[in-house]
C-alpha cells in the first residue's frame, strides 16, 4: 500500500496597478525577483514568481509584509505527493 503526504509550494505574485516601485521585495529575494529600469519587479512569470524553494519561503512572507503598497500575495498550494 502507498502512502500519500502533502506538500506546500508558495508562490509570490505582484498587482502591477497597486506596485509603486519601491524594490523591497527585489532586495529581500533577489533569487526571484529583479527590477526593471524603472524600479519594478520582474518575476519569472511576469507578474508572479515559480515556486519559491522552502527555505525562501520565509523571506517571501517578508517581502509581502514589508511591501508599503499591499501589492504583493503570497500564495499556498498543497500539492498531494504519492510515495
Amino acid at each position: 500500500m502507498s502512502g500519500h503526504r502533502t506538500r506546500s509550494e508558495f508562490v509570490l505574485r505582484v498587482d502591477p496597478i497597486a506596485c509603486a516601485g519601491h524594490g523591497l521585495c527585489a532586495h529581500l529575494l533577489p533569487e526571484h525577483i529583479a527590477l526593471d529600469e524603472w524600479g519594478y519587479p520582474v518575476m519569472a512569470g511576469q507578474r508572479e514568481t515559480g515556486p519559491l524553494e522552502p527555505a525562501l519561503a520565509g523571506l517571501g512572507r517578508q517581502a509581502v509584509e514589508a511591501c508599503p503598497t499591499l501589492a504583493l500575495r503570497l500564495r499556498r498550494t498543497v500539492i498531494e505527493v504519492r510515495d
